[in-house]
């Protein structure tokens, strides 16, 4: 077993796995209460620890911070005098946690007042009236931890290549979901709303913006396995078929999101490139259809004491229109080509008769990124296209996006 990457099995914990996703509802709700509003719910989400979860703090009385111990399995509660209270996390009942939640805050200077009912689970019960008895098992529950400590690490790395807006890696109770979500800076069309036990307009406020989202499940919700998922709003055209990696990665139709097993993470032989494959892939697919201005947006991968390069001193090593734009072509297939300080950026493309080629995929490296490079690959295809005489399909979704914000390129586009 990969003990960065431990097997999770849904099914044999699922009973202790929705009593911790009400516990943390519980103190969820609490931060939420007291918490200003910041946007998309970013104020009420819980943030991975080495120990746990905790709310970072939240400002009652004198300040107040909960952990989720996994490792003591205690809900810990610190606040800004120095007091500290705990209870133990292990076979209960909703109701005496909550009882047990709102006595650890009013023991912190606390108030301990909030929204009693559940929200985006099926058949919710104020958590005061649910008496229902619920297990623990402690080492179901560090396996999820650990779980989530490697993907909060990957999430985390995959988060420092996008310069736009972007959430921090956080923990919703709502779904249960760790998730990382980019944004376009444009608006998005309203949501319609419709999620089960949550308000319409806090899923509107939600998605007021274009997203490329991707988060982890420890199961439920539609799929009785742990999973990682990507979706993007408003989808794209053309989203559904993309392709994305890696091969275990799949469209599931019921949740309209594209799916990878966690299963198929554990056990790649290196599960951090796996994952980043699906969430560099699934990124890639919404932004480009989505038509995301990505060389504003994106840049490499951050390094430990790296400072990132300004988009200023990156314009004066910038492609000056010098450097040569290679072309290899062949009777079906050829590509575009450039290498730029030893580092390579390719275009390929398919012949599909005389008068016409599809350009189908797009390679900028992460160290290419924010200089132009791809831009100046489709530039040449134009100027060659229409010196030859031949049309052009433009299937990739960074040449099609490219296209898309050049009106003056469009002449070449083969016309239905």
């Amino acid at each position: 077993m990969n003990n960065k990457w431990p097997h999770l099995d849904y099914l044999s914990w699922r009973e202790t796995c929705s009593a911790l996703h009400l516990y943390l509802q519980v103190a969820g709700k609490y931060r939420l209460a007291h918490t200003p509003w910041l946007n998309h719910s970013w104020n009420a989400t819980f943030y991975v620890t080495p120990n746990g979860l905790a709310s970072s703090p939240i400002p009652d009385g004198p300040g107040i911070e909960i952990l989720f111990d996994f490792r003591e399995h205690r809900v810990v509660g610190t606040c800004g005098e120095g007091r500290r209270a705990s209870f133990d996390l292990g076979p209960s009942t909703v109701a005496a946690f909550h009882a047990s939640f709102v006595q650890l805050i009013s023991e912190l200077g606390g108030t301990p007042t909030f929204n009693g009912q559940p929200n985006e689970v099926p058949n919710p019960i104020p958590f005061a009236e649910d008496h229902r008895d619920r297990p623990y098992d402690r080492d179901a529950v560090q396996r999820f931890h650990n779980a989530l400590a490697s993907v909060d690490r990957v999430f985390k790395t995959f988060r420092t290549s996008f310069l736009g807006k972007s959430s921090p890696v956080h923990l919703f109770w709502g779904a249960l979901d760790l998730a990382v979500t980019r944004f376009s800076g444009r608006r998005a069309p309203l949501h319609p709303g419709g999620i089960p036990a949550l308000p319409d307009h806090v899923t509107q406020e939600a998605y007021d913006r274009e997203v490329s989202s991707a988060g982890f499940w420890p199961g439920g919700g539609g799929i009785d396995y742990p999973a990682f998922y990507a979706y993007a709003y408003p989808t794209p055209n053309g989203f559904r078929g993309a392709s994305v990696r890696p091969d275990a990665a799949f469209w599931h139709d019921g949740l309209s999101e594209f799916i990878l097993p966690y299963d198929a993470v554990q056990s790649a032989a290196d599960p951090d490139e796996a994952l980043m494959a699906f969430l560099i892939s699934t990124y890639e697919a919404a932004a480009g259809l989505g038509g995301w201005d990505r060389d504003l947006l994106e840049c490499a991968h951050g390094q430990p004491r790296q400072v990132r390069r300004p988009d200023a001193a990156l314009a004066k090593n910038a492609p000056s229109g010098d450097e040569k734009v290679e072309r290899e072509d062949g009777a079906s297939k050829g590509r575009y080509r450039m290498v730029i300080d030893g580092v390579e950026a390719e275009m390929t493309y398919s012949r599909a008769g005389e008068g016409l080629i599809i350009i189908d995929h797009t390679e900028v490296p992460a160290a290419l990124r924010g200089r132009k490079v791809g831009e100046r690959l489709v530039r040449q295809a134009i100027e060659d296209a229409r010196g030859e005489g031949v049309a052009i399909i433009p299937l990739c979704p960074f040449a099609k996006a490219q296209i898309g914000r050049h009106p003056e390129w469009q002449d070449v586009l083969r016309r239905s």
